[in-house]
């Protein structure tokens, strides 16, 4: 019996249960495989094309995963996704102990599971959206946001102590028991599945659907826009930054590996900070000045700071306010799609915001060497802005740092100047009114029409008569319910 089975919050919370386990052994496995990489080969060169290897899926298949996420039962396609990656990991093992793991087979592999993936994002969404109330979606993102900063600690401080004693193959082996628990918590817990209020079309135009979506309603297309920018703006700092720390340092991996560990602890109390707090009860505020704040105390900050203090600051509160400003954007669209095309409707959200992470990265390593740098170390820039950035290797990105944060600061800000988005939360009804709506409607059809045959087959029976007047009664509480809506609406 479903009813039985774990549901609501509680049932949230084992499956995050097991998401975390699965997190920190995939975590795991990908610090292990990346030293392994760079051991057998000496190239960065490798590793990247690794990563390449298992973000291109999950950018490719996007679109199809969000059509069968909204025709299938979303468990099932988690569960299905989960063991796609397990049996990945099951292969490197086997190959590993039984025969030689060569570079293309962490290739292929990383490209299996990053089409695992492209399935898992949009249904683990959705389905917390018929998991919890509209309340609990703020709390929900800071526990999946906590959830990642602390993988993200965790993982490389086990896998490097773990992989001098148990070797790759013993990471590994991990990582799959991990997989098994996480299927484990799938199978134990209650995932309603969304009501079909959306007729649904054949496939190429269901592929499409999620595209027109967004267009047809400008609170969403504002809000996407306004997202992919800042996803845009904010991947050339992250692009620059390790070099510039660097090249500003001397090479000093010691200070960039302590800027980034206490980056790492800010996601971790911006993530609890959310799960306990919810996030601002307008969802909107917590995007646009979530972005206001992270360009101007992460990114800006980050380009006038010249040491260690204030860098690790800008790290920290970067990663702080990030699972704030996910969380309200996620509560936002959670609240607002309704759940039975949130599959196709949230992988294109994805979609274009993993395209800006290539774009941005191919831009910005070039604009850096042959701009920026030249221009700040005895080129065109260092007259005006050496006061703010210095001179020397790594000012040219430092000021990179300070242009695109500013123009994202003007982004966050310029969201409120744009009633579609300003209003979002207004102007765009809850998924629970939509469903209730197209519901009442489905019924005054269906009553509408048994109306009439009654009245043509036998109009004068007293029978009919009672049957007539009772669907008058449902009619008018139908109606008594559409007047309560719009009130709660207004």
């Amino acid at each position: 019996m479903t009813s039985k089975r774990p549901a609501g919050m509680r049932g949230f919370i084992i499956v995050m249960i097991g998401q975390v386990v699965s997190l920190l052994g995939t975590g795991m496995t990908n610090f292990a495989i990346g030293v392994w990489i760079y051991q057998e080969t000496g190239e960065a060169s490798a590793f990247t094309w690794a990563m390449v290897a298992f973000f291109a899926p999950s950018v490719l298949f996007s679109p199809i995963a969000g059509v069968i996420v909204d025709r299938a039962n979303r468990r099932l396609v988690m569960i299905v996704s989960d063991l796609i990656a397990g049996f990945v990991t099951i292969a490197w093992v086997g190959l590993l102990v039984f025969a030689d793991l060569q570079l293309w087979q962490i290739y292929i592999g990383n490209f299996i599971a990053g089409a695992a993936n492209a399935f898992q994002f949009p249904a683990y969404s959705a389905a917390i959206s018929v998991m919890l109330p509209k309340e609990q979606y703020g709390r929900a993102a800071g526990m999946q946001s906590l959830a990642q900063a602390a993988s993200g600690i965790l993982a490389p401080v086990f896998g490097g102590a773990l992989l001098g004693v148990i070797g790759l193959s013993g990471i590994m082996a991990i990582d799959v028991v991990t997989f098994v628990f996480a299927v484990g918590a799938l199978l134990i817990v209650f995932i309603p599945q969304p009501e079909a209020i959306t007729k649904r079309g054949n496939f190429w135009q269901d592929l499409v659907y999620g595209f027109e979506y967004i267009f047809k309603r400008p609170s969403l297309l504002g809000l996407q826009l306004v997202f992919f920018s800042i996803n845009f703006l904010a991947m050339f700092g992250i692009a620059v930054m390790v070099p510039m720390i660097l090249a500003r340092t001397n090479n000093n991996e010691l200070l960039l590996g302590s800027v980034q560990s206490i980056g790492a602890f800010g996601g971790v109390a911006g993530g609890l900070l959310l799960s306990i707090w919810g996030g601002p009860k307008r969802k909107v505020h917590g995007v646009l000045l979530g972005m206001f704040a992270i360009s101007v105390f992460g990114q800006m900050l980050m380009g006038v700071a010249q040491g260690l203090l204030i860098w690790a600051a800008a790290s920290f509160f970067s990663q702080f306010i990030l699972p704030i400003l996910n969380g309200s954007n996620q509560a936002i669209w959670q609240a607002k799609v309704t759940p039975d095309v949130q599959g196709r409707v949230f992988s294109v959200r994805r979609l274009i915001a993993q395209i800006t992470a290539p774009v941005a990265v191919a831009i910005a390593g070039p604009l850096a060497d042959n701009f920026f740098e030249p221009a700040m170390n005895g080129g065109v820039l260092e007259p005006m802005f050496s006061r703010l950035v210095g001179t020397g290797p790594g000012s040219g990105m430092a000021l990179m740092f300070i242009l695109f944060g500013s123009i994202g600061a003007a982004v966050g800000l310029g969201g409120y100047l744009f009633p579609a988005v300003r209003n979002a939360e207004d102007i765009l009804p809850d998924h629970e009114v939509v469903t209730k709506t197209a519901v009442l409607e489905q019924r005054v059809q269906a009553l509408t029409e048994k109306r009439r045959q009654l009245k043509q087959q036998a109009p004068g029976t007293g029978d009919t008569a009672a049957e007539l007047q009772s669907i008058s009664r449902e009619l008018r509480q139908i109606g008594t319910e559409y007047q309560q809506i719009a009130w709660k609406k207004g």
